[in-house]
């Protein structure tokens, strides 16, 4: 089946297939957060990005093969609603990144730091630190050896611009051009983001608007 990245409350995942890993992406709570699980396809080891909220679906995703790891992108409270029953139930490891640790009230195992590497199985994520949404928002990248790269960017990035910054004007020009650097300057268009609310896009479809997100200030 095509993966469209398309999912809503209440409904089933939607599963993008690669050669080593498998990403099953599924929305939950009030505020239609993304949840994203990601095995590997050689030894079966699974990570959760976001335990963000609706503990019951995100543990029937998990299914029985439990969970190594959850690594919420940032801070805010509705990424990490489910995160303590996740852990509860499954004992894996948490990660965030080092500026935003304090502000989840699960511990952090491993806090991150930018260029730190994530495993699930077989298979490496690159942990990029992008400020401007919250201090210490993190981006995950997986370098896909047999095609593009697939970027799971919390809050920091979506179809049609960066996250919020509630007017702060530093906080958006560090955010923009964190997204800038960190992403749009390393990666190819061809590149599939997953984005922390809503639809999938790639890097290729909003280069084009770099300078008008510029412009425009939000």
């Amino acid at each position: 089946m095509t993966y469209s990245g398309v999912v809503k409350v209440g409904g089933p995942a939607d599963v993008h297939e690669l050669r080593d890993l498998m990403i099953s992406k599924v929305a939950v709570g009030s505020m239609n957060n993304n949840a994203y699980l990601l095995r590997c396809r050689e030894s079966g080891e699974q990570l959760l990005i976001d335990a963000a909220a609706e503990p019951h679906t995100l543990l029937t995703l998990i299914g029985d093969d439990s969970v190594a790891s959850v690594v919420t992108t940032h801070r805010h409270d509705d990424h990490w609603q489910a995160l303590g029953e996740v852990v509860a139930a499954t004992g894996a490891r948490t990660f965030a990144g080092r500026h935003d640790a304090e502000g989840i009230p699960v511990p952090t195992d491993v806090p991150l730091d930018d260029g730190d590497t994530v495993r699930v199985g077989r298979v490496e994520l690159t942990a990029r630190h992008v400020a401007g949404h919250t201090p210490g928002s993190i981006v995950l990248v997986y370098d896909d050896p047999h095609g593009h790269p697939h970027a799971f960017t919390g809050d920091c990035l979506f179809p049609g611009g960066v996250g919020n910054t509630w007017g702060d004007a530093q906080a958006f020009t560090s955010l923009l051009d964190g997204v800038r650097r960190q992403l749009f300057d390393r990666l190819p268009d061809e590149t599939w983001v997953y984005p922390g609310h809503g639809g999938d896009t790639t890097l290729g479809d909003e280069r084009p608007h770099l300078a008008e997100w510029r412009e425009r200030g939000w």
